[in-house]
């Protein structure tokens, strides 16, 4: 190793510690982890890259500041994502991930065996590129052969396709910047019309101690373009506040969302779930007294 890539360094990171701070996202608090190693740092096309490995959480990657995955906690970001919507859906066939590109969420889309191509999208290549060297669990999705990986717009890429997917995941950063439209009504329509008869979105939902008003917002802007619109969470130490949410919907106003349409016996769930399961699909949609009346 070069002495170059041992004096990796990034601003971020002070006295050894990194620490996630937004003053407009999460104010007056700060998630710190202790860092061993600084392994990458880029500027891509779209967004600051850091990867480091962190003395309790594993490898840890950041975007413009923001903790994306930590090897030790990302399971229960990337199962609640994709299995609240899969096993909302009678038989998803055809599925697409908008962002995700660390792979981890098409990791849980492929254990569904009736799944028979997934297809992620993805604007910055750098991701994808970076996580199959520093994120490999999460990124071995990559060679799965039902995958398809498209490196491009996602508002662009869902135009092209009307009646097409199944299930469409959106595994977003935070409403600043370019990824703030994803969290907007004309987006939630270009979902709905990419969909087939039944089918179910989740996106990336923020979190109840932190952003009522956002939520608040884009359920209501759900509920303009979709019949059926619930809010669930799941917990994870290093997103802001150990929680985060997703708004769940379906083109089938029938289905009830809080309950799995599919779920495997439990001694599949244990194999196949570090986080997931049929009691906690239901339990997710429980929200305290303070979220539920504002979001009603």
């Amino acid at each position: 190793m070069s002495q170059n890539q041992k004096e990796l360094t990034h601003p971020l990171i002070k006295d050894g510690w990194f620490a996630e701070i937004s003053d407009t996202m999460w104010p007056g608090q700060a998630m710190s982890l202790k860092v061993e190693k600084v392994l990458h740092v880029e500027q891509s096309k779209y967004q600051d890259v850091l990867i480091f490995k962190s003395t309790d959480y594993g490898n840890v990657l950041v975007l413009d500041g923001a903790i994306q995955v930590t090897e030790r906690d990302e399971f229960s970001y990337q199962e609640m994502i994709a299995h609240l919507a899969l096993n909302s859906h009678p038989n998803p066939k055809k599925v697409l991930v908008i962002g995700g590109g660390d792979g981890g969420v098409l990791r849980e889309v492929v254990k569904h065996e009736c799944v028979e191509e997934a297809v992620l999208c993805d604007i910055d290549e750098a991701v994808p590129r970076l996580s199959k060297i520093y994120l490999p669990e999460c990124a071995k999705s990559y060679s799965h052969e039902k995958v398809k990986v498209h490196i491009g717009d996602g508002f662009k890429f869902l135009n092209d396709y009307k009646n097409t997917f199944d299930v469409i995941i959106t595994d977003s950063s935070d409403p600043e910047g370019p990824a703030e439209a994803l969290f907007q009504k004309p987006y939630f329509k270009l979902l709905h019309d990419a969909l087939t008869d039944k089918g179910v979105i989740t996106t990336q939902g923020e979190c109840v101690w932190l952003h009522l008003p956002v939520i608040k917002k884009v359920k209501d802007a759900c509920k303009e373009i979709f019949p059926n619109v619930e809010y669930a969470y799941t917990t994870i130490p290093t997103y802001p506040s150990g929680q985060i949410g997703f708004m769940v919907c379906s083109k089938d106003p029938k289905v009830d969302l809080k309950k799995p349409l599919r779920s495997l016996p439990t001694e599949k769930e244990l194999e196949l779930y570090k986080y997931y399961s049929k009691e906690i699909h239901e339990a997710s949609y429980v929200l305290p007294n303070f979220a539920k009346t504002a979001l009603q």
